[in-house]
């Protein structure tokens, strides 16, 4: 993307890895972090002697600081007519999204970048059973220094709500807002309630709807939407809630060790939160925007995961079990008798070994990238 366009913006949660990532593909390019005071002052203040000190090109990180920047940057970049100039990092999305769409159209590559994926976790050498990846999850930082997982978060979550929340997000009960967030990791792959959340948080619908929209724009949560196809069927259209990291929903739960998952009543919906959320990084660290959704009708017919390939839409199961059991696959036959567009299905599973049946593949959950890279080459003879 850095040879098509002038600039590339890459978005993320804080600690996803992005400052580590840009500095190591670009280390050509000068740094600069406008979370530094004096940076972000002299950016704020003479913004047109700050770009001439980065000469041709930089790697700008946290530019949603200074959001005035991108328009000096986009008469810059205009005026030297070529592309490969600026990399821009930003952890705000609501405030980047904004700044950038406005000063940086069509001007700029974007990408996002979740938390490790399965893969680069275990390349860590981080344990690869199902319970301590659901409670340590996949932030860098965790698994690079060896962090104890429930402190690692806990401080993750308690910052972000100091640093974050408060600059941007203008909310001023934050004891109300913690327990928001606490109650929507008690809900990962549920309908969204925004009536039922405001309630319980003891807010309103119009403040639970803001709240939300706070977190997912700092990539804390993200919402899986329903599948709309022209079938003669009434299917649900709210949304699913999921949190971008499954050792954070797992924290904010107050599971403390992995020891504790085994008979959580919630770890059905943690795995089901690893198993979506794997194939959303899946789509974005390929440079491609979200293609997946779930299927549900008011019937309570329901598959957690379809993915759009070439030739269809593979449909996912993720079953927390480690036992196959046959009635896995009866949700596939159903959902495929009302989307005849369905190709190919497969069951994500707590176990360790992987299984072809008549009714489709078993894999498990550190075999999830693989089964994906699958559904992507995967054509019509």
């Amino acid at each position: 993307m850095f040879e098509q366009y002038p600039f590339v913006t890459v978005t993320g949660p804080r600690q996803s890895g992005k400052t580590t990532l840009c500095r190591a593909a670009f280390p050509h390019l000068e740094y600069v972090n406008l979370e530094a005071p004096d940076l972000r002052e002299f950016a704020e203040t003479d913004p047109r002697g700050f770009l001439s000190r980065l000469g041709e090109g930089a790697v700008v990180d946290e530019v949603q600081r200074v959001p005035e920047l991108l328009s000096y940057l986009q008469v810059l970049a205009d005026g030297m007519g070529r592309n490969g100039l600026f990399v821009l990092t930003g952890s705000e999305q609501f405030q980047l999204s904004g700044a950038v769409s406005q000063s940086l159209a069509g001007r700029t590559g974007l990408l996002r970048l979740l938390p490790f994926s399965l893969a680069e976790r275990r390349r860590t050498g981080a344990s690869e059973e199902v319970d301590d990846v659901l409670y340590s999850g996949f932030y860098p930082r965790i698994h690079d220094q060896k962090l104890e997982p429930c402190q690692a978060l806990g401080d993750y979550f308690e910052t972000y709500v100091e640093r974050d929340v408060r600059r941007v997000g203008e909310i001023r009960n934050l004891s109300a807002f913690r327990r928001f967030v606490r109650l929507c990791a008690g809900r990962v792959g549920q309908l969204s309630n925004l009536s039922s959340l405001g309630a319980d948080a003891g807010v309103s619908h119009t403040t639970a709807r803001h709240w939300l929209t706070i977190l997912e724009a700092s990539y804390i949560v993200f919402q899986l939407p329903p599948f709309f196809a022209n079938v003669r069927k009434r299917l649900v259209k709210s949304p699913k809630l999921y949190f971008h990291d499954v050792g954070l929903a797992s924290h904010l739960i107050g599971i403390e060790h992995a020891g504790q998952l085994g008979t959580h009543p919630l770890r059905g919906a943690l795995f089901e939160n690893a198993v979506v959320a794997e194939a959303l990084k899946h789509r974005f660290n390929r440079g491609r925007r979200s293609n997946l959704s779930f299927f549900r009708d008011v019937r309570g017919l329901e598959c957690d995961l379809l993915y759009e390939s070439s030739d269809g839409v593979g449909v996912i199961e993720a079953k927390s079990g480690a036992t196959v059991a046959s009635d896995w696959f009866d949700a596939f036959h159903r959902v495929a008798k009302a989307l005849p567009q369905i190709a190919l299905g497969a069951v994500v599973y707590g176990g360790l070994e992987r299984q072809s049946r008549r009714d489709g593949e078993v894999v498990p959950l550190n075999a999830l990238g693989e089964l994906l890279e699958r559904f992507d080459e995967r054509r019509k003879p």
